[in-house]
């Protein structure tokens, strides 16, 4: 298994693999989509695009360039279907030390630690890139993505559309002593070693 592949468990103890995705993923990700309820994939690309995700989406999404955009996926291999959440970044082509977070998690998977977990990984990949700070996006219904980005030590920004998030991602002060953040500095913790360089 390579240094961009780890496994770990989840807080329930299900043992997953943490990996880039690449192009031979391209159906699994489509598959992914495809199991999203209506409701999470509105919440997570703001349109309502039903059951297939197009052929520009995919090879926006899996043109994968470390320095700049990475895609990073939690899978079970127990499961038929492995794939239970994946999260991004991308780098600003105006502010190189910022770049956009976006994460995804199963309907059936959530609540289960997934989500930080992504989080963590991406931070320390982009951190590791010479990105300096996350800015996350959210609808002001999605009620508990706004609760986690904030409970993980986000600051939160509201533009009269949509909710603005930003995290620091070389201070972890901010990190609050709420259980998503608590989780979240100890997921950096135990990956730093294997996601940074020494």
């Amino acid at each position: 298994m390579s240094i961009d592949a780890f496994r770990t468990d989840l807080a329930c103890g299900l043992p997953v693999t943490v990996r880039p995705l690449t192009q031979r993923d391209r159906g699994a990700l489509a598959e992914g989509y495809r199991r999203l309820s209506p409701d999470s994939r509105y919440q997570r690309f703001w349109v309502h695009t039903g059951e297939v995700m197009g052929e520009k989406m995919l090879d926006r999404i899996l043109r994968q360039d470390p320095e700049n955009h990475a895609v990073w996926a939690v899978l079970d291999p127990t499961r038929e279907f492995p794939g239970i959440g994946a999260a991004s970044f991308w780098r600003s082509e105006n502010d190189p030390e910022e770049a956009e977070f976006s994460c995804t998690v199963l309907d059936g998977d959530q609540r289960r630690g997934i989500g930080t977990l992504l989080l963590a990984t991406v931070w320390l990949a982009a951190f590791r890139v010479g990105i300096r700070r996350f800015t996350g996006y959210t609808m002001p219904e999605n009620v508990s993505a706004i609760r986690w980005m904030r409970d993980t030590g986000a600051e939160a920004e509201w533009d009269g559309y949509k909710v603005i998030f930003r995290w620091r991602l070389d201070d972890l002060q901010p990190i609050p002593a709420t259980p998503a953040g608590a989780a979240l500095a100890e997921r950096l913790s135990e990956l730093a070693p294997k996601l940074l360089p020494d």
